[in-house]
Order: C-alpha cells, then sequence, then structure tokens
C-alpha cells in the first residue's frame, strides 16, 4: 500500500451478556470507558448472538440479512438446524466489504465470531470438532490459513470445546481465544480483528446475573482481558467492546412445543422407544431459541389453531403475526408462521415430548446440532442421577482410549436455570453496552445498526460519525 496511510487499526471484543450493572465489577473495561466513551447498545429481536452479530457486521436488521436467530427451520431440508456456520447464510455487503472498497488490502482477523466459516477474512479462527467415522467427536478448531491450526496449538494446546460449552464451560474457552488473538495481533498484525468473549454467559444462565458466582465471573473474565486490553493500548489499536445482549434473572421454563402436542398440532415419530420430533409431518411446531420461540405452520388453516394452542400460555407475552414481525424487522421467509416472545422471568424449552422415558438419547447430551432447538440445561450435570459423576469418568475414560462414548448427563429438568435473554431490553442497566478507548467516539446510544459505520470511522475509512444514529 505504498503512499497510502494504513488505517487506524481496531481491536472489537463482543463481550458476551456486558451490562451497565457488570460493568461495576470490571475494573479494566472500566477504566477503558472512562478514558474513551460509552454508549447503551439497542440491540436486535432477537437479542441472540448470530442475528446481534449479523446486524452489527451489516448494518441490517434480521428482516434484510435473514440470520433470525441462532437456528430455524430450514423448509427446503425439512430440518431444525442450529448453530450453523457457513457465511454465505447471511445477506448483505460486510463490515469488511466496505473496509476494503475505501482501503484496498485492509486485513481481518475473525476469533470466534459467528459464521466465520467461508467469509471473505484473511484470518480465520472458530470451534470446530474433529467428528471421527466411528462417531466420536473430538475438540479442535478451524483455521484460515489452515497452517494457522498447527501453529496455535502448539503453543496454547487443543482448543478446549468442552470448556466453550457444557457443564465444563468455564474461562478456560475465553482464555485460550484471548491468548490466540494476542498472538495473532502480535504476528500477523491485522488492521481488523474480531474477538469473542463467552464467558458471561455461563454463570449468568446458570445462576442468574446478580449472582455472587456471575459477578465474579465478571470480575475472573476483566482480569483476563487486561494482556490484551494492554498490548492494543502499546499498539496504538482502538478497541470497541460491544455486548449482544443482556441476561436477565428469570424462573419459568415454558414448554411451548408440549401445548402444541397436546392441542394435535405436533406430530412425532418412534424409533427404539424413543420420540422425535417430526418437523415435516407436523402442522405446527417452535423452533425454541432463549426468550423467542419460531412457530412454524404447516398450512395457513392451522394458524388460528395454533394461536388458539398457545393464546394464554403461561410464560407468553406476545405472539407476533405478520404484521408483528414486520413491526419488528422480523418479516423474513426463514422466520416462523408466528414468533412468540416470552415474558421477562420466562424462557422457551425445546421439549415435545410428553414422558421423560420417551425422551430421545440425545436429550441427555451436549448435542448441540441434534436437538431441534435451544437447550441451556447443557450447562448443567443432572443433580438426581447419583451416578452423573462416574458416569462421566467412564465415558472420559473411554475417549482417552480412543473408544465411543456417550457423556450422557445433562438433566431433563429445566427449573435450574436462573438467566436467559432474546427478548428487547425493558431497562437500559440490563441491556448491552459499547464501550470505545476514543473519546467522544459515541454519544449516550447508537444502535445495532449504527455499529458496522461506527467501526469505519474508527478505522479512517469514512467521514461520517454514527454514533448520535438511530436505535430500535
Amino acid at each position: 500500500m505504498t503512499g497510502r496511510v494504513r488505517p487506524t487499526p481496531l481491536l472489537v471484543l463482543d463481550v458476551v451478556g456486558l451490562t451497565p450493572r457488570l460493568l461495576d465489577h470490571m475494573p479494566h473495561l472500566k477504566s477503558l470507558a472512562a478514558a474513551g466513551s460509552q454508549a447503551h447498545l439497542g440491540t436486535v429481536l432477537p437479542a441472540v448472538t448470530c442475528a446481534a452479530q449479523s446486524t452489527f457486521l451489516t448494518g441490517t436488521l434480521p428482516a434484510e440479512h435473514g440470520i433470525v436467530g441462532n437456528g430455524w427451520y430450514f423448509r427446503e431440508l425439512g430440518d431444525v438446524l442450529l448453530w450453523r456456520q457457513h457465511n454465505g447464510l447471511v445477506a448483505g455487503d460486510k463490515l469488511w466489504d466496505a473496509a476494503r472498497r475505501a482501503h484496498p488490502g485492509y486485513t481481518v482477523a475473525n476469533i470466534c465470531w459467528w459464521y466465520a466459516m467461508g467469509a471473505d477474512t484473511d484470518i480465520t479462527v472458530t470451534p470446530r470438532p474433529v467428528y471421527y467415522a466411528d462417531g466420536r467427536k473430538e475438540p479442535d478448531c478451524y483455521t484460515r490459513p489452515p497452517a494457522l491450526h498447527d501453529e496455535l496449538t502448539e503453543k496454547f494446546g487443543t482448543f478446549p470445546l468442552f470448556r466453550f460449552w457444557g457443564p465444563g464451560a468455564d474461562l478456560v474457552s475465553s482464555q485460550w481465544i484471548i491468548d490466540a488473538t494476542r498472538h495473532i495481533l502480535r504476528t500477523r498484525q491485522p488492521d481488523l480483528a474480531l474477538c469473542y468473549l463467552p464467558h458471561l454467559d455461563y454463570d449468568l444462565q446458570r445462576y442468574g446475573p446478580d449472582d455472587p458466582r456471575s459477578l465474579q465471573a465478571a470480575a475472573d473474565l476483566d482480569a483476563a482481558m487486561a494482556p490484551l486490553l494492554d498490548e492494543a493500548r502499546a499498539e496504538g489499536r482502538t478497541v470497541v467492546a460491544l455486548s449482544e445482549y443482556g441476561i436477565t434473572r428469570v424462573s419459568r421454563p415454558v414448554d411451548i412445543n408440549r401445548a402444541l402436542r397436546r392441542a394435535g398440532l405436533l406430530e412425532v415419530h418412534t424409533q427404539d422407544g424413543m420420540e422425535y420430533l417430526d418437523p415435516m409431518a407436523s402442522r405446527a411446531f417452535a423452533v425454541a431459541d432463549h426468550q423467542i420461540a419460531h412457530v412454524y405452520v404447516r398450512r395457513p388453516e392451522d394458524l388460528a389453531a395454533t394461536r388458539a394452542a398457545l393464546d394464554g400460555l403461561p410464560g407468553i407475552e406476545q405472539l407476533l403475526d405478520d404484521e408483528g414481525k414486520k413491526a419488528q424487522h422480523l418479516d423474513h421467509p426463514r422466520s416462523g408462521e408466528l414468533v412468540a416472545v416470552a415474558e421477562s422471568d420466562a424462557w422457551f424449552t425445546y421439549y415435545y415430548w410428553l414422558d421423560d422415558a420417551r425422551a430421545p438419547d440425545f436429550a441427555q447430551l451436549v448435542e448441540i446440532h441434534r436437538k431441534p432447538g435451544y437447550d441451556p440445561v447443557e450447562l448443567f450435570m443432572d443433580p438426581l442421577d447419583p451416578y452423573v459423576k462416574v458416569k462421566a469418568a467412564t465415558a472420559l475414560a473411554r475417549k482417552k482410549l480412543g473408544l465411543r462414548y456417550r457423556m450422557a448427563v445433562v438433566p431433563l429438568d429445566p427449573t435450574p436455570i436462573r438467566g436467559s435473554h432474546g427478548r428487547l431490553p425493558t431497562s437500559d442497566e440490563d441491556g448491552p453496552l459499547l464501550l470505545c478507548s476514543t473519546s467522544r467516539a459515541v454519544g449516550d446510544r447508537i444502535a445495532a445498526t449504527d455499529v458496522k459505520a461506527l467501526l469505519l470511522h474508527l478505522a479512517g475509512l469514512d467521514t461520517d460519525n454514527p454514533s448520535e444514529g438511530r436505535h430500535p
């Protein structure tokens, strides 16, 4: 790039679940905001990872970029799929596309933001297990360039997948991501580095956002981030820390699919005594995603019966129809015919069986790709099973021997969950934040749709300041 000034380098930290309340327990981030600037961040509906990140990176809402949740019913496949990884699912002009139009050769590193695979970024690191032919699943990650995989594994060990999600999820996974980010900044020096830090997702869902263990998790993550923040500052890199949503206290699971089944709308098929959701045969079923559920209705004539089955179901605050979806910018073909929004203290289970003895075997496993909905109970080991730790130890021993194993330790009782998200926040104190190391970079509030423009502005790749932009 001879004769051209390099854009201001950026580090964008996605600190999942960060809110004003938690910031008080995170002195390093609080200091960054005090020396720079801080704004309330207007999120999107649903306020979940894939939808929010896609809005940050495209500057558009779910009705346009198409990411209506962490997963949805793929009508053309007849299957519910969550946590897909191909960036081709996200429509629209990406942040790096806009940056490269302004500055050809602009380099981007994506360290664990979602929809990373297939994205036109220079450096990619994303969780990706090894799926062996005999059914074993082992921790690993996917990288571009491919040689980066062995480089990171040699320095920091195998990506700790089972500490990234599941009963063992803890700071170890975020620490690995922080270490990888520091290494990439030192050795590759990308113009933009995106870093995803999931640690606050865990104990806040397990115990609630005001539990002492959750506040300690915030302090622990802040301490782990400190070296990364120091190195970014020393390099002259502008730092933006933002969150996708705030996690609020819940106490009521809502079995939306069981209500549809009791109304004769949801169908299952049975194999080996286990019941499996049959989405192709069902007149209606729901894809549960935290505090949002997309309700898919096969025929227009079944819409009234579906609404009747859900109207008055305790824990549902709203059922968005076509007009409601349009008002919330969720009017996309991937959305359900209805979208259920939970009350503030409630969240949706994916459970569709009426007898736990008929639950599929994957219900007690950490199986984010086989369950037809989100299952936060995967963060727990079954407290009612006196042999749960023995089972886990046996499965681990088989794993170390290279044998097939089943880690059937997840409870079928959803009541321990104490935190959730997905609704629009009712209070700024419980909503997401955007912090920037640059003073006066933002006003009091910024919309999720303006994050892309803000990052371009901070990089010096435009002339407009979106900090006072619209907010949903």
